[in-house]
């Protein structure tokens, strides 16, 4: 224990909670345009992103693009605190240099974190999506709606959609992460660029994009499972394969896709200003 670090564990929070609410009103449109189709939302009411955007501020007002915002921070405190200390931490207990990381071990100690973070930040998780989803539907503040989820589903409620959650962030930390890290190493290792901003921009930016890419049809089906309320009968979607099937089925194979650009959008400046944040607290003399 006297060799711990605790600086990636308060840094990687601190980043993550900077990140969430500069990228907040973009997630909400992403989560909202993911649900369109599901059978309680079967009416198509956002056309893209921006349609969107347009659409909940003008008829839900303008606080309502921060739905959610409150479970998403302490999300993200919990998460990005856990995921980003787990991640650096695994990797040290392999290798003392990163000039001797590998993408292998990049991408076992990134879906390790992913999933530990996730399962554990999963009931804020399914508030977040809640809120965002319903909006002005969802009354009361966040304790009381997490209570309220508690006594009418269960401890099950909290962490319905775990799996597909534990997934996803398997997909997602095992790519973003080791491909940031080794992108920056080759930018580095060049001698054309140093360790400057433009150099964690431009890692963070490629990053951002390959998380998109490999994460999106279990984004969808895990938004679907965490906003569906299960108070009898069956599920709509039981499991991530169900669900991928059944959207594939039942709305082609483009509905997996949907959200795309809003989660790119969203996981590109999220890592944007998550790395520069992070970076920049690694700087700090103490």
């Amino acid at each position: 224990m006297e060799n711990f670090n605790w600086k990636p564990f308060v840094y990687g929070g601190m980043a993550s909670i900077v990140a969430e609410f500069g990228t907040f009103p973009i997630d909400l449109t992403k989560t909202r345009l993911q649900v369109q189709g599901q059978s309680q939302y079967m009416e198509v009411r956002y056309r893209g992103m921006f349609h969107a955007l347009f659409r909940i501020g003008k008829e839900e007002g303008i606080r309502a693009l921060y739905s959610g915002i409150s479970p998403a921070l302490l999300r993200q405190a919990s998460y990005g605190t856990i995921k980003i200390g787990t991640y650096n931490s695994l990797k040290r207990l392999f290798v003392s240099r990163p000039e001797d990381e590998t993408m292998v071990l990049n991408v076992f100690c990134g879906v390790v974190s992913g999933v530990l973070s996730s399962s554990l930040a999963n009931p804020t998780d399914v508030l977040k999506i809640r809120m965002q989803a319903q909006g002005s539907l969802l009354q009361g503040s966040m304790m009381s709606n997490f209570i309220n989820i508690y006594q009418t589903e269960g401890t099950r409620g909290l962490w319905r959609g775990v799996i597909p959650t534990a997934q996803r962030a398997a997909i997602v930390v095992g790519v973003e992460l080791p491909v940031y890290d080794i992108t920056k190493k080759h930018l580095l290792g060049s001698g054309v660029m140093g360790d400057t901003v433009l150099t964690h921009f431009i890692s963070s930016f490629a990053c951002g994009l390959a998380g998109a890419l490999a994460s999106n049809p279990v984004d969808v089906v895990r938004t679907r499972m965490m906003n569906q309320r299960v108070l009898s009968g069956s599920p709509t979607y039981k499991g991530t394969l169900h669900g991928v099937m059944q959207t594939w089925r039942n709305e082609g194979f483009f509905a997996l896709y949907k959200g795309f650009w809003p989660n790119w959008l969203r996981l590109g400046p999220w890592n944007i200003i998550f790395f520069i944040t992070f970076e920049q607290l690694k700087k700090l003399p103490f």
